[in-house]
């Protein structure tokens, strides 16, 4: 004897795509975050994206990636299976104060794209000098040797 499983989410998940239409809805992309050294690196998967149709722009220390990935057989092919995925990605990261955004960098190999954020200069630690009384009559001398 046989039992037929029914499972109600993905019952709804397709009947959402053909309703909705699969390539209306952004589709999210995996992301790993990380500091390394001076910057924040963030790598994003994105295989089978023309770099073309990739836009990554930073705005009120919001970071925003967007990329589209059309359907790549010749034109007027009749599917039998299409389980990759088409259409329109997009992520935003809110992104904290003491980073420089004039200087963030993009590239693309092997279908990941890696976004680097350097660390501003003013959000970098340094060193703080303290004063001393050098001054034989108890007046304050204040030297300075902050790096």
């Amino acid at each position: 004897m046989t039992s037929l499983r029914f499972d109600p989410f993905r019952e709804l998940d397709r009947w959402a795509a053909e309703v909705m239409g699969a390539a209306r809805t952004p589709r999210l992309m995996p992301m790993d975050a990380f500091r390394h050294e001076e910057s924040y690196v963030l790598r994003f998967d994105l295989p089978g994206i023309d770099p073309e149709s990739m836009e990554v722009t930073a705005e009120n220390n919001v970071l925003t990636v967007r990329a589209t990935r059309t359907h790549d057989g010749p034109e007027g092919a009749d599917y039998l299976v299409s389980e990759r995925p088409t259409g329109s990605y997009s992520r935003q990261i809110s992104l904290g104060d003491g980073l420089d955004l004039d200087r963030v960098s993009a590239d693309y190999h092997d279908g990941v794209l890696t976004v680097t954020i350097p660390i501003a200069e003013r959000a970098k630690p340094r060193r703080i000098s303290i004063g001393r009384a050098d001054n034989h009559e108890g007046h304050k001398v204040i030297t300075s040797t902050a790096s």
